[in-house]
């Protein structure tokens, strides 16, 4: 007997016919239970407009902020200039390079929405085995 857990599925397409006649068929294949209209997923938020739906992470982001202790800081503009090449340090690495990882690493995901994010974290993602 071969046992699959599947947590979350989405399904979406542009026949509401189709759509419930797969969810039917998984249902008679497999127990489970439809959450209707998808509101939340995996740290991404997703509204509907009638021009479409728009996906944004604001619960993510504060969690990240609130995380590294700058909830409640002044934001300031700090623009990054395209091809800038950031300087070797000749100090001594982190003490604990698995925070930088996390950071990092989170900010990735955040880039899923927040594209004006991307080029910073990727010039900080190249020093992420450097720590």
């Amino acid at each position: 007997m071969v046992l699959v857990y599947v947590d979350d599925l989405i399904i979406c397409g542009n026949n509401h016919d189709s759509i419930q006649c797969f969810k039917d068929y998984l249902s008679r294949r497999f127990r489970m239970k439809d959450l209707g209209k998808l509101k939340y997923f995996l740290g991404v938020e997703v509204a509907r407009s009638s021009t479409g739906i728009f996906l944004y992470q604001p619960k993510y982001a504060l969690d990240i902020i609130s995380e590294v202790g700058l909830l409640g800081v002044k934001s300031v503009s700090t623009p990054l200039e395209q091809n800038h090449h950031l300087g070797l340090a000749n100090g001594e690495l982190l003490a604990n390079p698995d925070c930088y990882r996390w950071l990092v690493g989170h900010l990735i995901y955040l880039c899923f929405t927040k594209l004006e994010l991307s080029y910073c974290v990727h010039v900080l993602s190249q020093f992420m085995q450097q720590q």
